[in-house]
């Protein structure tokens, strides 16, 4: 099957969040849990933390599909993992998710990565998926709370399963697969 011009197949899996704010880590643990995985070919993982430009920069190199990994305020309990579809800036909403990225929120990374690509021949992700998990605590202080530490796992199956082309390999709460961020 020929990719539509400007698709390269590959996936980039971005662990995002700051360490040092409790379950603002969850990204951060998620990625680490998937680099022991066997991963398909295709599929790239990277522990972005809080460096949102570095993402940006990242993404010139083409990727057919993003998938962020975060804390995501959602309004759930503490310990839900969603998944959300967010094709382009504006489908995220600002206070939706935690990352800082130095005051970069994941819809001002997807805009600045259109503003690259403007005029370089780049191309944005195809598909833009995030990966949130509601917090309990972002408070400062090192490691996750118990329901957000609990669900890193179910975030790896469900990453897994997206990698190797399936919706899922575990379920998610049904409120929660495939919501469309607002």
């Amino acid at each position: 099957m020929k990719r539509p011009e400007g698709n390269s197949g590959r996936t980039l899996v971005a662990g995002v969040g700051n360490i040092f704010l409790g379950d603002d880590g969850f990204g951060v643990e998620t990625v680490r849990g998937l680099s022991v995985e066997q991963l398909p070919e295709h599929a790239e993982v990277v522990d972005i933390g809080v460096r949102g430009v570095h993402l940006a920069y990242q993404l010139l190199d083409g990727y057919d599909m993003l998938v962020l990994v975060d804390a995501t305020t959602r309004g759930g309990a503490p310990g839900t993992v969603y998944l959300i579809e967010a094709d382009r800036p504006g489908d995220i909403e600002p206070q939706g998710a935690l990352l800082d990225g130095h005051r970069m929120s994941p819809d001002a990374v997807l805009a600045l990565l259109g503003t690259l690509c403007a005029g370089t021949g780049a191309h944005p992700p195809r598909r833009t998926l995030v990966v949130g998990c509601e917090p309990a605590d972002v408070e400062e202080g090192i490691g996750l709370s118990p329901p957000v530490a609990a669900a890193v796992p179910e975030a790896v199956r469900l990453i897994l399963g997206l990698l190797r082309g399936g919706e899922q390999e575990s379920p998610v709460p049904s409120a929660a697969v495939g919501e469309t961020a607002k």
